[in-house]
């Protein structure tokens, strides 16, 4: 498993773009979020799969981002 690079994150643009709408969310480097200062989010590639770590509640939590069913349900996931 390794950090998303840039056409790993191509795949997934329209959710990085949705994910750039939300409120208090800023995205320092392309696929990589912060909220309030503190890592937020970012995403790994893992053969040929999309994953999204997302802390919450100061624990990161692993979630599938491939589909485009999974890259909508991801934003509700953000609190």
């Amino acid at each position: 498993m390794r950090h998303a690079k840039a056409d790993d994150l191509d795949r997934i643009e329209p959710l990085l773009a949705r994910l750039r709408t939300i409120e208090g969310l800023v995205e320092r480097s392309r696929g990589t979020f912060y909220r309030k200062g503190r890592a937020l989010l970012h995403f790994h590639e893992d053969k040929g799969s999309i994953l999204a770590d997302l802390k919450i509640d100061g624990v990161w939590h692993r979630y599938p981002a491939t589909s485009s069913s999974e890259c909508e349900a991801l934003p509700e996931k953000i609190g």
